[in-house]
């Protein structure tokens, strides 16, 4: 009886020991050689692990290479036997990451590390190993998932604040173009194909389509979208009695799932896949809703139902903030004599502002416009030719300024100007075409020429060092610069530069 060692059974069999080493690890260790043509490949060595990871033989894969091949997923066949050309023709090492099929039957990834040598036939072999990936992938995709999650919200905050910044500074008769350009960003920003806003009669027996944007190549609908009765659709009505009452989502995830019936055979001949639509409410009842449509199947965001509510409460605020604003045109916030903006319109509007450079830092500058000897005006011709030259001078500020310029005669026969996103030497130009106007302008009046001419004062936000709680230290400088005008013989302005006359 043969004595042995401690060291267990004793072979001399290298190759026995050599696989006994790979069956310890965990990835796939190979020998894989490639003829000179590159017509014949065949692996000399490749670890048992191959079989109960991919399925395959090791002894077919060692008279031919072809079912490794065909375990490759299909996108990934192509760039892998481009990867082993490389490495065929600078013998660098072969690194190179691709999906297979698994014995459970699905892909996962695996990656390849393997180090070249040519051999005296010209013929190439690989000493290497493969192993799976897969759970740093599903990792990396993990993280990627959450940078475009965090890319996705950061984008879609900026838009709403940039929307926000816009319906702030709404002024009158821009309501339009603003709900056009929400409509524009949110349907480009969700890759939709249309996004538009309706609007419902107070019986909610008839909608409008109010306003439409559509992406390229896709026809609009808004023509045919007018004085529509929504007792018509049945569906559709039922839908309506949920926004009303229940501020709830309309989600058409896909036509197929709408009952047969009017609303959609309409939406099949719109072309329309999927819809969702949110309601618009003003002063807390709903006024209309807010859509967009999909033309092609997607996958919409959990989120989106949420995500257009924002967006709708942007519209709910603009349209109550429009429809406060016609309510105040209704109660004489216009001059009617020269049908200028009155104080009462100026002051909130100049509050306004001022709450912009705080936020913002958006300056404005003001300029306040005084007639010259308007007193003999009244005393020679009467109320009825010092109301002339008003309307007239009214005139001439509408022409010469801006419609973003707030125009308001201030009292008596003082008018005020505010101007803002231009600078305090543009102002000065413009201030300058003012009075030069007036003084060419013939104020012709029961044929009679009235002498008339302007002197002015502008002011500056910028000039008063900290910002003011209300206008009135701003318009304090503007009259206190009139009277310097008046002082330096009238016809001309001040501003903190002195006396400007042409």
């Amino acid at each position: 009886m043969t004595k042995q060692s401690g060291l267990g059974p004793r072979n001399t069999d290298s190759d026995y020991f050599f696989r006994k080493l790979a069956s310890g690890i965990p990835g796939v260790l190979f020998t894989y050689w490639l003829s000179a043509d590159s017509e014949l490949h065949r692996y000399l060595f490749v670890s048992d692990q191959v079989q109960s990871i991919l399925g395959l033989d090791p002894a077919d894969l060692r008279e031919k290479a072809g079912a490794m091949f065909s375990v490759i997923h299909p996108e990934d066949v192509s760039g892998v036997s481009a990867s082993i050309e490389g490495s065929v023709k600078t013998l660098k090492p072969w690194r190179y990451q691709a999906r297979l099929k698994v014995v459970a039957g699905h892909y996962e990834w695996f990656e390849v590390h393997a180090m070249p040598e040519r051999q005296a036939d010209g013929s190439t072999a690989w000493y290497g190993q493969f192993y799976s990936i897969q759970h740093y992938k599903e990792l990396e995709f993990t993280l990627r998932e959450r940078e475009a999650e965090s890319a996705f919200q950061a984008g879609f905050q900026k838009v709403i604040a940039s929307l926000s910044t816009e319906f702030i500074n709404l002024s009158f008769g821009t309501i339009d173009q603003c709900i056009s350009e929400l409509l524009r960003t949110i349907g480009s920003f969700f890759a939709v194909d249309r996004a538009y806003v309706y609007e419902f009669s107070s019986d909610y027996r008839v909608m409008n389509n109010t306003h439409e944007w559509c992406s390229p190549g896709v026809p609009s609908l808004i023509d045919t979208q007018h004085d529509v009765l929504t007792e018509d659709f049945e569906w559709w009505q039922s839908k309506v009695r949920e926004m009303v009452s229940g501020n709830r989502v309309v989600f058409v995830e896909a036509l197929e799932q709408l009952p047969d019936g009017p609303e959609r055979t309409l939406l099949e001949q719109q072309g329309v896949c999927s819809m969702f639509c949110v309601p618009i409410r003003v002063r807390g009842v709903v006024a209309g809703f807010f859509g967009v449509d999909s033309l092609r199947k997607r996958t919409w965001r959990e989120d989106q139902a949420d995500l257009l509510i924002i967006v709708s409460g942007l519209l709910s605020g603009a349209l109550e903030r429009h429809r406060l604003e016609r309510e105040l045109l209704n109660q004489s916030i216009r001059d009617p004599l020269t049908t200028l903006h009155n104080r009462r319109y100026l002051m909130p509007r100049l509050n306004e502002m001022l709450s912009r450079v705080s936020r913002y830092g958006e300056h404005f500058t003001m300029a306040m416009f005084d007639l010259d000897r308007f007193k003999q005006v009244n005393d020679s011709r009467g109320h009825l030719g010092g109301d002339f030259c008003l309307r007239r001078f009214a005139d001439i500020l509408l022409e010469q300024t801006r419609e973003t310029d707030v125009v308001a005669r201030y009292g008596g026969e003082e008018f005020v100007v505010a101007f803002s996103g231009v600078s305090e030497a543009d102002v000065r130009d413009t201030v300058n075409r003012i009075i030069c106007s007036v003084r060419n302008h013939d104020f012709i009046f029961e044929g009679h020429t009235l002498p008339l001419t302007v002197s002015a004062g502008i002011a500056a936000i910028g000039e008063l060092g900290s910002i003011p709680a209300s206008p009135d230290p701003l318009i304090r400088l503007a009259d206190e610069r009139v009277y310097c005008a008046k002082q330096a013989g009238r016809d001309c302005l001040v501003d903190a530069s002195g006396v400007w006359r042409r």
